[in-house]
């Protein structure tokens, strides 16, 4: 059984997102000897880009399963156009409706969707026109929680559990969720000390990142899935962080996994020194190891990288130290593939190399 993995590129600039297709299967053999999916569609240009890939180097207007991981823009906009233009199966999505009353009140009345932080609403936004337009055109709508799969078990998603994303919707329509406006404003602050942060040095023994980091529920409602194709680990990741990160790392382990067990990984969030830290990379990749290569990485990551954001410095060279080589898009579309047809106009990428100058976090 082959597998093919395509990162395509999104965004321009410095803006970025995650734009996947994959199949696996005998894909030399005929198509219903093949399953061929989509996991979140990046921005709405990049959903017509997955759609002419998948006809072009696929050979098929159809999809058997698309998968949206969570609700930002980035990821999942495109997926609107995926499912105009391409007949699908299943749609894996999460309904935030039915995980929580204030989410179902809102969805029921425009009044109370104005009460929701902008945050929840646009999750709840974006989930109901995905999940209307799906259907709309006569599409199975499943929720994409932990042991949910293909029916051969090739695919799996690992998290979240029903009740690991309903804690998350909790805390998302709290009232201490901030406003757009104190978002904005953070994210300037931000900016400006990224733009006056000086590097500071790192060696192969030497890691400067930590376990600290942290991001939004909404990221950390992600979808992490595997696929496991003759033997072989590839993970999906999303936007997790690193709580996410370690519940699917719990589930792993109680499957026998091992650390290094993985022959591919994406990096999470594009790269972000928010989303991983090194316990939980030990844990999933293995111990730093000088020399050895266990698997493979990719990221998706935009065409520039003006404040070592997307991906971090610091989080490439912590794959690698445990022996997992990072490609990056960054403008241009990758491919992971194992017994699979060769492919005019692609051929190795090269990985990012190792750091010796990265972000200095100033502590915080």
């Amino acid at each position: 059984m082959g597998h093919e993995i395509d990162l395509l590129p999104v965004g321009e600039g410095s803006k970025g997102g995650d734009a996947i297709a994959l199949r696996f299967g005998n894909l030399r053999g005929a198509r219903g000897e093949q399953t061929v999916m989509v996991v979140d569609g990046g921005y709405t240009d990049c959903g017509d880009a997955l759609v002419e890939h998948i006809k072009d180097h696929y050979d098929t207007d159809r999809i058997d399963i698309v998968v949206s991981t969570h609700t930002d823009q980035d990821h999942i906009c495109g997926l609107k156009r995926v499912l105009e233009k391409m007949q699908v199966g299943q749609l894996l999505m999460h309904l935030p409706w039915d995980h929580s009353a204030t989410m179902e009140r809102a969805r029921t009345s425009t009044y109370w969707r104005g009460k929701l932080n902008d945050q929840a609403r646009r999750m709840l936004e974006a989930a109901m026109e995905l999940e209307a337009l799906a259907r709309e055109r006569g599409i199975e709508v499943v929720e994409p929680f932990a042991g949910i799969g293909s029916k051969d078990g090739v695919f799996t998603v690992l998290g979240p559990s029903e009740t690991y994303y309903e804690q998350l919707l909790t805390e998302l329509v709290g009232p201490t969720v901030k406003s757009s406006a104190q978002l904005a404003y953070e994210a300037m602050v931000r900016k400006l000390l990224e733009a006056a942060k000086k590097l500071v040095p790192e060696t192969w023994q030497d890691e400067t990142l930590r376990d600290d980091g942290t991001t939004t529920a909404a990221n950390n409602a992600s979808v992490v899935s595997l696929l496991e194709v003759d033997g072989m680990k590839l993970l999906l990741t999303g936007d997790a962080g690193i709580p996410a990160l370690t519940h699917v790392v719990d589930e792993l382990e109680d499957r026998g996994f091992a650390a290094g067990d993985l022959g591919f990984v994406q990096v999470p969030h594009h790269g972000s020194r928010n989303n991983v830290g090194p316990t939980v990379l030990d844990r999933l990749l293995g111990p730093t190891a000088n020399g050895i290569t266990r698997g493979v990485a990719c990221v998706s990551a935009p065409k520039k990288n003006p404040d070592n954001r997307h991906p971090a410095k610091k989080v490439t060279n912590a794959f690698l130290r445990r022996g997992y080589p990072v490609h990056a898009t960054q403008g241009v579309a990758l491919r992971h593939h194992h017994d699979a047809p060769e492919r005019s106009g692609y051929g190795p990428a090269k990985a990012l190399p190792f750091h010796q100058m990265v972000e200095d976090d100033g502590g915080a």
